[in-house]
């Protein structure tokens, strides 16, 4: 008789391999892995297709409002709430801040009022004379005068747009901050009357 020499398998080792085989449950625990992954990728793709989306809303917008602000007829206050109300169709918590900067023709734009530079410093500074050529009593380093200017002026008109997102993403840094976007459109207004020049009264800088 040949005696059993196998060595009894212990409970705990069965248990263990039991275990080890068992495949149940694998799934939910790759979805877990995974759905992180794939939110931030679909709320990444819904956050910068609404970020495109107001982008171009606001551009079109903005085109609209400084095109009709240039009439003769313009009223900046109905233009500004046109873009307004366009922007908030696809950003709908949006705060909505737009300006108008105003010059005598395009090659002013953002151009000093005239002044004698005598230290070269490229500031008009102790006692330097200049021309006060939008009659605001101080010298500017951009000549352009605040608002939607008079007939034949050209219109710098910007719009800002902040709004929270739609689609705000948990899993990435600044997923859920507020998102802003800017539009810029310059137009020159009809010539409905005679183009009032810049002014030339002297003065001098401290």
């Amino acid at each position: 008789m040949i005696a059993n020499l196998r060595t009894p398998r212990s409970p705990m080792i069965s248990f263990l391999r039991m275990i080890l085989r068992d495949e149940r449950g694998t799934t939910v625990m790759e979805f877990g892995l995974m759905v992180t992954v794939f939110m931030t990728l679909l709320l990444g793709l819904f956050d910068l297709g609404q970020l495109a989306y107001t982008n171009a809303i606001l551009r079109g917008a903005a085109q609209d409002a400084a095109r009709s602000a240039s009439l003769e007829t313009a009223d900046t206050a109905a233009a500004d709430a046109a873009v307004t109300d366009i922007v908030r169709t696809v950003a709908p918590d949006a705060t909505v801040t737009s300006s108008r900067v105003s010059y005598f023709d395009f090659e002013d734009i953002e151009r000093p009022e005239a002044w004698d530079d005598a230290d070269n410093s490229g500031l008009c500074d102790d006692g330097e004379a200049y021309s006060d050529e939008n009659a605001n009593g101080r010298w500017d380093q951009d000549i352009g005068v605040s608002g939607n200017g008079g007939a034949g002026d050209v219109v710098i008109y910007t719009v800002t747009v902040t709004y929270s997102p739609l689609f705000p993403n948990p899993f990435m840094p600044g997923g859920t901050t507020a998102r802003q976007v800017s539009a810029s459109a310059v137009k020159k207004n009809q010539p409905f009357a005679d183009q009032a020049n810049y002014g030339s009264e002297a003065g001098t800088c401290d």
